[in-house]
């Protein structure tokens, strides 16, 4: 099986195709980066957005380059406070199947202080977190979040849960269509 994903990021890629590996042997993933055409911190709708953009750009350059692929996947992390008037820290998966099906998947989030807010949205939420656990690029590989947890789970445990979420439409078949 041949995934496509819109990225380089080797923790993404890594965690997608370990979520790919519950359902699907042989999964053979190749990461493209892909613009997303959002902010660089996505915030509230942009999240999923930006990774429909990216599945799209996906399909685009598999198009153009004449490469096939059985599934196209996009991981978007963002921030969002549709739900409360704090903010959280969510990851999105969308996965699409070579005949064009589509599905969304997002992962568990967690609340930011309110200090750490105006500087996440300037520039990034990982930059935040590489600054304050000085570390550099967190985000491609365990992320912030097993700091924050004590080292029970890291970001590739967010993202491979929203991966394995937006699969629930692919390997139910018509029951969850």
């Amino acid at each position: 099986m041949k995934i496509l994903i819109g990225t380089k990021n080797p923790g993404k890629i890594q965690a997608t195709k370990e979520a790919f590996e519950k359902y699907w042997e042989d999964v053979e993933i190749q990461g493209i980066p892909v613009p997303s055409e959002v902010q660089d911190q996505p915030l509230n709708e942009e999240i999923i957005q930006g990774a429909k953009n990216r599945v799209k750009n996906l399909r685009v350059y598999a198009k153009e380059n004449q490469v096939e692929a059985d599934f196209f996947v996009a991981i978007e992390g963002g921030m969002h406070n549709q739900l409360s008037t704090d903010w959280f820290v969510i990851n999105t998966a969308v996965v699409e199947d070579k005949n064009g099906y589509q599905s969304v998947g997002i992962s568990q989030g967690f609340s930011v202080p309110d200090r750490y807010i105006a500087e996440a949205q300037e520039t990034e939420f990982g930059k935040v977190m590489d600054r304050i656990f000085a570390k550099e690029e967190l985000g491609k590989s365990t992320g912030g979040e097993v700091f924050l947890t004590h080292g029970i789970t890291t970001r590739m445990d967010l993202i491979q849960n929203a991966v394995i979420m937006a699969l629930t439409r692919h390997i139910n078949g018509e029951l969850w269509k």
